[in-house]
């Protein structure tokens, strides 16, 4: 039942470190392409994607990021953005009632269109024998990046995507049980505890090898930390001044 496809999309790990090759123009071209053929919501095609290649903007997004290395350091770097602006202004230059555009549905719209085009230019790239890695942490910052890319009015940066030639090979991370992911007909809330353990287990062997010991931390125990952590506050302020998801 497998093939190139599937077994590309099962090989995935992401990439942190890249080798100092660039993408050509042709590579960068393709990719977007390939973004550009993925579904998209009553075809609104409601997303756009920014290429960053200049390394003072590059540097600081890295710092945006928490000093992620390989934010700076890639063959090349994208942002995709959730993007309502372009349909603005051809809504305004048809005479519609863009106020539409306010409403959190056109914003899960936008978000989920941003979502597609990135995955299926994260399955081109590893098909093509690039790595590449989702960077979230743009948002760390978000109104600075979006001073950065100049980005205007109804658009919102979801995530970076690093892309370029591995300069490592790491083990594949560890994904949740089956039976702890898949619902039949409804939502099962209940768990397998048992397929808990066992996937608790799994991770913590993969961190000990992976980190030569010196981390040894189950999955559950990692997600109930995260709890802790601040979220991102400044998100939702920033959605409601660029007219996102008010009403």
């Amino acid at each position: 039942m497998h093939n190139a496809v599937i077994s590309t999309l099962l090989n995935h790990r992401s990439i942190r470190r890249f080798k100092p090759q660039s993408l050509s123009e042709e590579q960068i071209k393709l990719l977007v392409e390939c973004a550009q053929a993925a579904s998209t919501s009553s075809f609104t095609q409601s997303f756009s994607i920014i290429g960053v290649e200049d390394s003072a903007i590059k540097k600081e997004l890295r710092e945006i990021s928490g000093d992620q290395p390989y934010v700076e350091e890639n063959g090349y770097f994208f942002v995709f953005v959730a993007d309502q602006y372009r349909n603005k202004q051809i809504g305004e230059r048809n005479g519609a009632d863009t106020s539409v555009l306010d409403t959190t549905q056109r914003l899960t719209v936008a978000l989920g269109d941003a979502a597609f085009a990135a995955q299926n230019m994260a399955v081109a790239a590893e098909s093509m024998g690039l790595g590449i890695c989702y960077i979230g942490s743009i948002q760390r910052d978000i109104e600075r990046t979006a001073e950065l890319l100049h980005l205007p009015d109804y658009t919102f940066p979801v995530f970076g995507l690093a892309v370029g030639y591995p300069d490592q090979n790491p083990e594949k991370r560890p994904r949740l049980p089956f039976e702890n992911i898949f619902h039949k007909n409804r939502y099962e809330e209940k768990m397998s505890q048992e397929a808990l353990n066992q996937y608790d287990q799994k991770v913590a062997d993969y961190y000990h090898t992976r980190t030569g010991g010196r981390r040894d931390e189950t999955w559950t125990k990692q997600i109930a930390q995260g709890l802790s952590v601040p979220p991102r506050l400044a998100l939702k302020p920033y959605l409601e001044k660029h007219h996102l998801g008010r009403r």
